[in-house]
């Protein structure tokens, strides 16, 4: 009997403790009652327009109007496109680049920021590398634009100086993509690299003492401790960004492009823009973004499962 009861008690402690954690929780849930307001508006809704992709679709008649549909005619179109496989392979190598230099790069600033021993230093420095993450690819393209024009834009300039050949980095197939990796990790880089600080910080200070007092220097202790001690965070970091494997950055591309560079810069959100509004052809470009929402959404899938699942990550 006492047994019976003391199960009893155990479960309305929990159902008690439960009660209390909604109701703490209660002002959260109305906080998000406007963001699920604007996600339904903006993300769900439009939804209904992917029949579109099943259509040949006539904008004077309307997204319900009598528009005859054509099975998988507009799939069959899209991958019959010359060159479509080539802006696959484009998407998957600038998003590929962009995710590991995106990774590798703010591990190396973190583990610099986090040997500088002056205080006003180490601030001025991450103000300075955060900056850029808050400017839009409106403002940053101009500036690249100029910046790397072949004949006035200053990095050629320094070329020049050292007896180089300019290089045309907006307008070379061969350098576009090195262009648009580099200028990525640029911007991000620093906003980055606070995901890996935090991870330092945590790991335990008594670890570098021991270290110390064995005669470990800083180098040792960054490569048996520190990185040993990010090993998590790092892996997690790239696993969570396998669902953005087909977005290689629209707003950056698009801002910095041109015809010349479709070969080596054209992505599938870009081929999406000049299909369905440049040239009207509604229904393949639904199609194409479709099949990317599919692929995407698997990838993003995959990827929290195997974070919940080997690195105990949950959304809620």
């Amino acid at each position: 009997m006492k047994g019976v009861k003391g199960v009893e008690t155990r479960m309305l402690t929990k159902k008690a403790a439960r009660k209390q954690s909604m109701r703490r929780e209660v002002p959260l849930h109305v906080m998000m009652i406007p963001g699920m307001i604007a996600l339904i508006v903006f993300a769900y809704i439009p939804m209904a327009g992917l029949v579109i992709a099943f259509q040949r679709f006539n904008p004077a008649k309307g997204l319900f109007g009598d528009n005859p549909l054509i099975g998988w005619d507009n799939f069959r179109f899209i991958f019959a496109m010359p060159g479509i496989w080539r802006v696959i392979y484009n998407t998957l190598y600038i998003s590929i680049m962009k995710i590991l230099f995106g990774t590798l790069v703010p591990i190396a600033v973190a583990l610099m920021l986090n040997e500088c021993r002056t205080v006003m230093f180490k601030r001025t420095i991450q103000t300075t590398v955060y900056f850029p993450y808050f400017l839009s690819w409106i403002v940053l393209g101009g500036l690249f634009l100029d910046n790397l024009s072949p004949s006035s834009g200053i990095v050629n300039q320094i070329i020049k100086g050292f007896g180089g050949q300019e290089i045309y980095f907006l307008g070379d197939n061969k350098w576009f993509p090195f262009t648009l990796i580099s200028t990525d990790v640029w911007k991000n880089f620093g906003f980055n690299s606070i995901v890996y600080l935090a991870a330092i910080t945590s790991i335990d200070t008594s670890l570098y003492e021991a270290a110390a007092i064995d005669g470990a220097g800083r180098w040792k202790q960054v490569l048996h401790i520190t990185l040993p001690g990010m090993r998590m965070i790092v892996v997690l970091m790239m696993v969570l960004s396998l669902g953005n494997l087909f977005n290689a950055g629209f707003e950056q591309i698009f801002n910095l492009y041109t015809p010349q560079v479709y070969e080596s810069g054209d992505v599938i959100d870009t081929l999406i823009y000049r299909v369905g509004l440049q040239q009207a052809q509604f229904g393949p470009s639904t199609a194409i973004g479709l099949v990317k929402a599919c692929v995407s959404m698997i990838l993003i899938s995959i990827s929290y499962y195997v974070a919940w699942k080997h690195f105990d990550y949950q959304i809620f």
